[in-house]
């Protein structure tokens, strides 16, 4: 009997274009409602004695985002699911289904409100070598948490090659938020989206080598850049609201999982998200679910078989808007401790 591993991840992003300093993507409202459904379907060749899985899809209310609510549907249904946090906060589903089945079916919906970042406090942010030299310190309770993320993960490994291109825009005394932009944009620019370059096994390396890759390699690439000179960063999974071409009905089941990065910018401003593959500070466009050290920290679904023979692996995600306000929410969302 056949003892496999699965899994699969974000892969895919659509392109904005690079944009101006500061700016956020398309949609420039305050806030927006968002119903997310992540389908995700196995079907087996031979029959399945047994499966282990964890599920990481469940939004959580965090800075700049309320889950309103969600669920999770499973079929074959198990007889019990394990919903926990993990080490980073992000909420697990564990299940496991122990009769004979050829086929799995996971459904996760939700409802979310996203609420766009403030960018007036960003031009206050520290010059990043203060910023690198408090957090080696911990100066502050919130300094000496994020110095976790400045340490080597599983996927992603500091080096000179990285620092030295970091460092082409992260000049001496540039803000970290000024030159965490620049990065942003240059690896936009240097690198060549190609959904065919790479794997989800591709290293952070081979992928800086090669100058392509999708959203999963711009995001280890910039962090490596990040970590390499000593700033906090870590990996950020979640969905990107795509847009029909103009005349055209949105397609249901047609968006994306996304990856993107977070730069910790201090105490005062704490972790503004950045994203690589189209160039832009996150706004209302990009939902976040977890977070982690890299992409090995936050895979949507992983687990163990016993059989199945060859799988058949099919994935769709429909972010679908529900409403957008343009002026300021009446309440604020709810913030969690700076991490």
């Amino acid at each position: 009997m056949k003892r496999s591993t699965v899994e699969y991840g974000g892969r895919i992003a659509l392109h904005f274009g690079a944009i101006s300093r500061f700016d956020f993507g398309p949609d420039m409202t305050a806030t927006a409602q968002y119903r997310i459904v992540h389908s995700t379907s196995y079907q087996y060749s031979e029959p399945v004695a047994l499966c282990q899985n964890q599920l990481r899809m469940r939004p959580r209310t965090q800075p700049h985002l309320t889950c309103h609510d969600c669920e999770v549907q499973i079929d074959p249904q198990p007889l019990a699911i394990d919903t926990h946090p993990d080490y980073f906060g992000n909420i697990v589903d564990s299940f496991s289904i122990e009769a004979l089945h050829q086929s799995l079916t996971v459904n996760v919906r939700s409802h979310v409100t996203v609420f766009a970042p403030e960018a007036e406090n960003l031009l206050e942010a520290p010059a990043w070598e203060t910023l690198v030299r408090d957090v080696q310190a911990g100066a502050t309770p919130a300094d000496w948490n994020a110095r976790e993320f400045t340490f080597g993960s599983t996927r992603i490994r500091q080096s000179s090659q990285f620092a030295d291109y970091a460092r082409q825009c992260l000049s001496p005394g540039a803000t970290v938020t000024e030159g965490v932009n620049a990065l942003t944009r240059k690896i936009h620019q240097d690198f060549r989206y190609d959904t065919t370059a790479t794997n989800v096994n591709t290293s952070t390396s081979d992928a800086f080598e090669l100058k392509a890759g999708v959203c999963q390699d711009f995001a280890h690439v910039q962090i490596a850049c990040l970590r390499s000179i000593g700033l906090p960063a870590r990996y950020v999974s979640g969905y990107l609201r795509t847009y029909p071409p103009p005349g055209k009905p949105r397609l249901v089941g047609c968006d994306e999982s996304h990856a993107w990065i977070s730069v910790y910018a201090g105490s005062q401003i704490g972790w503004v998200d950045f994203d690589p593959t189209n160039a832009v500070r996150t706004g209302t466009d990009h939902i976040p679910i977890c977070h982690g050290r890299d992409y090995d920290d936050i895979s949507p679904m992983r687990g163990i078989v016993l059989g199945g023979g060859t799988t058949t692996l099919r994935v769709s995600v429909d972010v679908a808007p529900i409403e957008t306000t343009v002026d300021p929410p009446v309440a604020t969302p709810v913030v969690a401790p700076v991490e």
